[in-house]
């Protein structure tokens, strides 16, 4: 499946409509916007606590956000239909999935914002997780910075706690790397969410 770069009437609507339900429901405070680059490529790096992850990301950016999302949710009726309309494109997990791949450097090329977990997964505990090498291969070869992202308070979503996010300050790749330092690039990230 090749990706849409361009975002369609589907994604502003709910990006608007998720805003305001984590402003009124959530009094979601935001701060660091500033920190992402306009003119460029760039991979948004939240940690990962909720399925609300990545329109909380989203929702608070000037630059229109599209992420990978697995395989399977794209056949499930009426979620399938919405995230295939909201900048999702679908990727196998436990495997390298080049198609998946193509789609996030084809959207880099493009200067778009691309959402990648350091993680990988959702935390169980609302703790930070181990790195994966993932997100440090596709920026270091795509040769994009990475902007650290800290979402507090998603891992309980019926408590209503105030939920904030904060936008670190970017973080560039090695101009020269080897297949170890994509794992180191992820770990930095990570350590960099928990600085925030």
């Amino acid at each position: 499946m090749r990706i849409n770069i361009k975002s369609g009437f589907l994604y502003y609507f709910g990006r608007f409509l998720f805003k305001v339900m984590f402003i009124v429901l959530y009094r979601c405070k935001s701060e660091g916007q500033e920190n992402i680059p306009e003119n460029s490529g760039v991979i948004i790096a939240p940690n990962h606590m909720s399925f609300f992850d990545p329109p909380l990301t989203g929702c608070f950016m000037k630059k229109d956000l599209f992420f990978m999302a697995k395989q399977e949710l794209f056949s499930v009726p009426v979620l399938g239909f919405l995230i295939k309309r909201t900048n999702a494109f679908p990727v196998k997990r436990g495997m390298q999935d080049m198609s998946a791949f193509r789609n996030a450097f084809a959207l880099l090329e493009n200067k778009k914002a691309l959402l990648m977990f350091p993680e990988g997964t959702r935390s169980k505990d609302g703790r930070l997780g181990k790195a994966r090498a993932g997100l440090g291969m596709v920026a270091c070869n795509a040769g994009v910075p990475v902007v650290p992202v800290k979402i507090t308070n998603t891992d309980n979503m019926r408590k209503f706690r105030q939920i904030k996010i904060k936008y670190g300050k970017p973080v560039m790749p090695p101009q020269q790397y080897t297949k170890e330092d994509y794992l180191k690039l992820s770990e930095k990230i990570l350590r960099e969410i928990e600085s925030l």
